[in-house]
This record gives C-alpha cells, sequence and structure tokens, in this order.
C-alpha cells in the first residue's frame, strides 16, 4: 500500500533573468542550460535562485510557492506563481488519486476490479475516465501498450527483484487483452475474470492532466508540476519565458544521475521520459527492467534507452512513450509523425540521440 502523501509548501527563491533568456515561439523555445534537480526530467524550478539583487528586488512580486509529497511511488513537485492555497489542494488531489488508482491497496478502484472475479463494480468518474483513455490508447499502440498487463506485471517485484517463472508468465499472458475491458459510465468490467488491470503506464499522465485542470479552474496562470518522469507546464512563467526541462542521461547506474544529456524549453504541454534504469534489478548475471512488453510478457527488447515525448497532454505523452519505448527506434519514429503536435527524442545505451522531425523543428537542444 502506497503510504499517504504529506504535502509541504514553501516560498522558492526567484530565478535570475541570465537565466530565463529564451527565443520564444511554438511548443518548444530555448533556453540557456537547465539547471540539475532530482527526477527523470530535471526542471529548473529547483535551481537555486539568483545572485544578482537588483533582478532579485524587480520580481519580488513573482516569487513561486512550491510544493513537494510522495505518491503513485514517486515524489511529486510543484511551482505555481501568485497562487499560495494552491499546492495545497494539489497534494490533497495526489492523495486522492492515489487512493482511487493504487494496484496494491485493496480499497481502490484498480484493485476492487481485479479482484471482482469478472462482476460488474461501480468506480469513481474519474476513475471511469482513466480507464477509458487507457482503452483508447491500448488500441492505438498495436499490442504495444496494454492496461490489462497487470496479469503479468503482478508476478514480478522489481524491489525485492523477482522473477516468475516462465511457466507463470506463460499461463497469465492470455489474459492480457484490453478488449475485456467494458466501460459503462462509471461501471467497469473485466470479461475475463482472471484479468487485471494495471494503469502504471497512463496513471501519472492522466493525474498531472487533472492537476492542471483544478489550477486553471482556479485562475492560475503560471505552473510546473513533476509527477517523476512526467513534467507538466501551465503556461509559462510570469515574464512570458519558459520553463527549462532537462532530459536526463537514462545510462547512469540506477537512475540517481543528474547529468543532463539535452534540455527543452516548454510553455503550456507536457514532457515525459520512459527509461529502462527506473526500477531495475540483477539475478543470475542477467538485467531485467520494468517496462514489460505485453506481447511477451518479459522487460521489453529494444534498442533505446529512454525515449521522451512532448506533447500537448500528459495523459498522451505517458502512453505514447511507453509505446514508443516498446516499439524502438526506428518503428517509433514512423509511429510518432501521426500524431500532431508530438514530438519524440530517442536515447540509447551510448546516449546516441535520435530525435523525430518535429523535435528538430522545434529547436530543442
Amino acid at each position: 500500500m502506497t503510504s499517504q502523501p504529506s504535502y509541504n509548501a514553501r516560498r522558492a527563491r526567484p530565478l535570475s533573468r541570465r537565466t530565463l533568456l529564451a527565443r520564444g515561439g511554438g511548443l518548444v523555445a530555448l533556453l540557456g542550460r537547465c539547471a540539475l534537480a532530482s527526477g527523470t526530467l530535471l526542471p529548473v524550478a529547483a535551481a537555486t535562485g539568483c545572485n544578482d539583487v537588483t533582478d532579485r528586488e524587480a520580481h519580488q512580486g513573482d516569487e513561486p510557492y512550491t510544493g513537494s509529497t510522495f505518491a503513485f511511488d514517486t515524489f511529486c513537485e510543484s511551482t505555481v506563481y501568485e497562487d499560495e492555497g494552491a499546492v495545497a489542494e494539489l497534494g490533497r488531489l495526489c492523495s486522492r488519486y492515489d487512493s482511487l488508482f493504487d494496484l496494491y491497496d485493496e480499497s481502490s478502484d484498480v484493485a476492487r476490479i481485479n479482484a471482482a472475479g469478472g462482476a460488474p463494480v461501480e468506480v469513481d468518474p474519474d476513475t471511469a475516465e482513466l480507464i477509458q483513455a487507457g482503452i483508447d490508447w491500448s488500441s492505438r499502440s498495436n499490442g504495444r501498450f496494454d492496461i490489462t498487463i497487470g496479469a503479468v506485471s503482478t508476478l514480478w517485484d522489481f524491489t525485492e527483484g523477482i522473477r516468475p517463472t516462465d511457466d507463470a508468465i506463460t499461463a497469465a499472458l492470455p489474459h492480457v487483452n484490453w478488449e475485456n475491458v467494458r466501460v459503462n459510465g462509471t461501471e467497469v468490467t473485466l470479461d475475463d475474470p482472471e484479468a487485471k488491470l494495471d494503469l502504471g503506464g497512463i496513471a501519472k499522465g492522466f493525474i498531472a492532466d487533472k492537476l492542471v485542470e483544478a489550477l486553471r479552474a482556479r485562475g492560475t496562470q503560471s505552473a510546473l508540476l513533476s509527477l517523476g518522469g512526467n513534467i507538466v507546464a501551465l503556461g509559462s512563467k510570469p515574464d512570458g519565458s519558459a520553463w527549462n526541462v532537462g532530459v536526463r542521461d537514462p545510462n547512469e547506474p540506477g537512475g540517481t544521475s543528474t547529468a543532463v544529456v539535452t534540455t527543452v524549453a516548454v510553455r503550456d504541454c507536457s514532457v515525459v521520459t520512459s527509461g529502462l534504469y527506473e526500477r531495475t534489478f540483477e539475478l543470475d548475471g542477467k538485467r531485467y527492467w520494468h517496462i514489460l512488453d505485453p506481447r511477451t510478457g518479459y522487460p521489453v527488447e529494444t534498442d533505446v534507452a529512454s525515449v521522451t515525448v512532448i506533447s500537448p497532454t500528459s495523459t498522451a505523452g505517458d502512453a505514447l512513450s511507453t509505446t514508443l519505448f516498446v516499439a524502438g527506434t526506428q518503428e517509433g519514429l514512423e509511429l510518432v509523425k501521426t500524431y500532431d503536435d508530438t514530438a519524440a527524442l530517442f536515447l540509447d545505451e551510448n546516449n546516441e540521440q535520435t530525435p523525430s522531425a518535429l523535435w528538430k523543428e522545434l529547436g530543442a537542444q
């Protein structure tokens, strides 16, 4: 069971205008170098403050409020301008969604559906909306993304380093089929009684979008949210400059590095990364990672170490980053072309970068 989140709000120091030099326009505009922070993506919001007294005085009214909590098995951070109460609301929402979607909390909507043995289950409207989004993205992925991967994923334990037997995977694999999931209003049914939902490949993106909706409803115009590997920007900074985000080196052991291999600057969009390093273990000389191929039940065999997606919504970015990761570089490049306003960057084990055409056009560096 995921621990109950606690949320802490604090005033952040303003960033120097020297770090906010940008050339504008489009989904991405170039900034200077990004600051280093924890997380799969590295938001400039975590940088140290400015050193210029005149600049600091000029931006007293633009100081952001920041908050942090632990939910969804990751640290969630927010930077919100001119709305002190927003960070507390974001914390409450994170706690709410955590309780609804936690696969291993028997009282959650997802766990109740999985335990129902094929019987219909009444769920929260947000749960129904998320599952329907998962069905839609599973349909689009041609088998590379499937929200019923839970039949297999629950056999693996990437924290304790437990690998299921080949026989167990073979027995579970026929129950991985998103077409066995039906949503009727707020009622969800698994037509296969042995199927299991695992929404980990899309839930954080969906939640990030919901958090942005809540901020917009409050009238908030400027914020940056980070849910592990999912970053979403609301608007730009108060001075009109973009939010600067760094893509972390995916090839550092344990995924603890704050080394940046490239940076992007974003306004009103999402940046999501899926990578091999997030949860891994070694057993008998072989390395296993948590992104499973729904077609095999084993960690995906791919030529990439990470895939970063820039998209209008974080829901799309979450599902697509996983789909492209499973697809690999060449198939992924073709697939991302079919989505408007979506860019992708593929990194291999040597940190060689293969950007999509739109990534190049947007000028990410």
